[in-house]
């Protein structure tokens, strides 16, 4: 387990790596990404994981030129190269999801199989309706029941987190709010480009999720030729973190 920071042209990029074998780019989702959660060792027992914190997350970089998801797409295949690379398999999540459907569109040959947890990043629904929920007009007691299947096991305590983990905490929030906010939540472009994915790819959803419907996700399967679907019971948004163990099963056998 080790904790890097890789100079990416002008931006300086935090990287959480982890076990050995065949590499898996792990992208977080707007929480930022914690290596204490479970996922992560069970993922890591069997592959190479590799987690960078997006531009403005963690102790990521963020600097002017880069605002918006497509911006850390072209970074991440950067990152590729500099690792050496040449293809990985990769998993990302909500925000993650949408940022790892861009890289499966620009450079389909270099990705083995892909797994997209509750991806967020396209517009399916009427232009007049949006198809996630305004995390930013909402009361803030509400998101946390959209985001878990059961919101009582991760209560938030500020009081028990560090001035550095607050800081942390403020700055994932407003570079989510830079990469999502217009237009919300997806790229209008993006639908036109998932027919070039070129490998197999598994959406993931916990049937709890509140922010990323079953529609929604059919949705975006739709548009990937050949993708399939798995739901996990008892998980909200963030199923690798409220069901790890299912998840990582899920996730490694696919992989595999």
């Amino acid at each position: 387990m080790q904790r890097s920071v890789i100079t990416l042209g002008t931006v300086e990029v935090e990287i959480h790596e982890e076990g050995s074998g065949k590499p898996i780019l792990f992208l977080h989702g707007a929480s930022g990404f914690n290596p204490g959660e479970p996922h992560v060792p069970l993922i890591a027992g069997s592959r190479r994981l590799l987690c960078p914190s997006h531009p403005g997350f963690g102790r990521s970089a963020l600097p002017d030129w880069i605002d918006n998801v497509d911006d850390v797409a072209h970074l991440y295949l950067d990152l590729m190269d500099r690792l050496g690379f040449a293809t990985v398999d990769i998993i990302g999540c909500s925000m993650g999801g949408w940022i790892a459907a861009e890289m499966l569109t620009k450079a389909p040959e270099r990705f083995g199989k892909a797994v997209l947890v509750g991806p967020v990043g396209i517009k399916i629904g009427p232009e007049d309706k949006l198809d996630i929920p305004d995390i930013y007009v909402m009361p803030p007691t509400d998101l946390p029941k959209l985001i878990y299947h059961d919101p009582s096991k991760f209560p938030f305590d500020p009081t028990k987190l560090s001035d550095e983990e607050l800081t942390i905490i403020v700055r994932n929030k407003e570079s989510t709010a830079l990469y999502v906010w217009e237009p919300y939540m997806h790229n209008p472009k993006l639908p036109h480009r998932l027919y070039r994915v070129a490998c197999p790819t598994l959406f993931v959803r916990g049937s709890s999720d509140g922010l990323v419907s079953a529609d929604y996700v059919q949705g975006y399967a739709k548009l990937i030729k050949g993708s399939k679907i798995v739901t996990l019971p008892d998980a909200g948004h963030v199923p690798h973190v409220e069901q790890p163990a299912a998840f990582a099963k899920t996730v490694l056998e696919f992989l595999s």
